[in-house]
């Protein structure tokens, strides 16, 4: 597997020899560091994690794990079946993708604060004609009133955004290595400058030798 973690800058677009637009989201992606790596005979499992960023508040512990490597803003473990093939300390960039590569893109969306069901669920709303005052953005009825009860997972007005999301088979479509940037053909989630995970869908592993 390919792996890196990283920072959403913004989108822009390029265009292919016969005109066509492409649009793409610019990502700040590693240097990352390898801080552990676990095995199947000590964890039962076999992961690399990697840290990116600098952070100026780091929790005891993680300045105690991390302090011959420094501070990071973002640690994430990746899954793999290999062993052996990196250890603590190890720098990974944008070099281990090339442009055709197709990635899943996970980060945290945009928080949008309380909204009401036609925004958070798509509802259509009430009629907007006369007689119905004050009701077109109404939710309407939630159903029977016997039970006393609103049943778990109605669909309501709420809280929404700020949520974990992963957008995946996104194409890499252009690679800076002096400046440590990706272009990837799409939309990707959060606000500008929000962390997030790319892990590629195919091709030669980070992890191979």
């Amino acid at each position: 597997m390919k792996a890196l973690l990283g920072k959403k800058m913004h989108m822009t677009q390029f265009f292919n020899a016969d005109g066509t637009v492409i649009p793409v989201t610019l990502v700040e992606a590693g240097p990352c560091v390898v801080t552990d790596v676990k095995t199947q005979e000590s964890d039962g499992y076999v992961s690399i994690q990697l840290g990116f960023g600098t952070d100026k508040h780091v929790k005891k512990a993680q300045s105690g794990a991390w302090k011959e490597l420094g501070a990071f803003e973002l640690v994430r473990e990746f899954r793999t079946e290999q062993e052996d093939v990196a250890k603590r300390g190890d720098v990974f960039d944008v070099t281990v993708f090339v442009i055709g590569d197709h990635v899943d893109v996970t980060g945290t969306s945009k928080g949008l604060g309380f909204q009401g069901v036609v925004k958070r669920h798509g509802f259509h709303g009430g009629p907007a004609s006369h007689g119905h005052k004050d009701n077109l953005r109404m939710p309407g009825s939630i159903g029977a009133g016997g039970v006393q009860r609103v049943f778990k997972g109605m669909r309501m007005g709420g809280r929404m955004g700020s949520d974990r999301v992963t957008v995946k088979n996104l194409e890499i479509v252009q690679i800076d290595a002096t400046k440590h940037v990706l272009a990837i053909k799409g939309a990707l989630p959060g606000a500008t400058g929000s962390l997030v995970m790319i892990e590629g869908r195919e091709g030669k592993s980070i992890w191979d030798n």
